[in-house]
């Protein structure tokens, strides 16, 4: 096996580091801080990230098989086009803060109690998903894709855009303003004045 691949690197602070084929991640990062750094179109297969902060950095279009991110936080990133349908699902966990997830697949993921706060969701999938808790603080959700997802106890209070059916969609205890109770209503051709 490859020394590389297995290699743990622990608690490193990468600053304005693009990562490539010249100069790929590999193996497991432990306690590592990521900051302004490109990993656009990285190949981050087989990489284990274990309670990692990644901020200001652009993970866009990044390869994701079999990836490990564990207890990761991703602030202020840009993550565009992301296949989170590809990670390792063991141990699965991240947040995310203020970043631009456009274009993203979450779907078939186990993400329970997945906090989202002031993220770009436009057109991201979250088909066949379970985000059972999830949190979506001032998200915006236009063209998500919400179908066969459970969001059962899942926070939509400040979130907007969304459309969700709930004949579709396990929705069972959560929680909704006023206002976006419109957006459980899209299906059905009725007119809120």
């Amino acid at each position: 096996m490859n020394g590389k691949a297995t290699a743990l690197t622990e608690n490193r602070v990468f600053e304005k580091t693009s990562f490539d084929e010249k100069n790929p991640l590999q193996g497991t990062y432990e306690e590592c801080r990521f900051s302004h750094c490109n990993l656009d179109s990285s190949d981050l297969s087989g990489v284990t990230f274990r309670n990692c902060t990644f901020d200001n950095c652009d993970l866009s279009l990044a390869k994701l098989r079999d990836t490990g991110f564990q207890e990761v936080l991703f602030a202020n990133c840009k993550l565009l086009g992301l296949q989170f349908c590809d990670c390792r699902p063991l141990l699965l966990e991240f947040e995310f803060e203020s970043c631009m997830l456009k274009l993203s697949v979450f779907n078939r993921l186990t993400i329970k109690n997945t906090r989202f706060t002031d993220c770009d969701l436009q057109e991201t999938d979250f088909t066949n998903a379970d985000l059972t808790g999830s949190v979506f603080s001032n998200c915006d959700l236009m063209r998500a894709t919400f179908d066969h997802t459970n969001l059962e106890k899942a926070d939509f209070r400040t979130a907007y855009n969304f459309s969700i059916n709930p004949e579709t969609n396990r929705i069972r205890k959560a929680h909704f303003s006023l206002a976006g109770v419109v957006g459980l209503l899209d299906g059905y051709g009725i007119e809120v004045e």
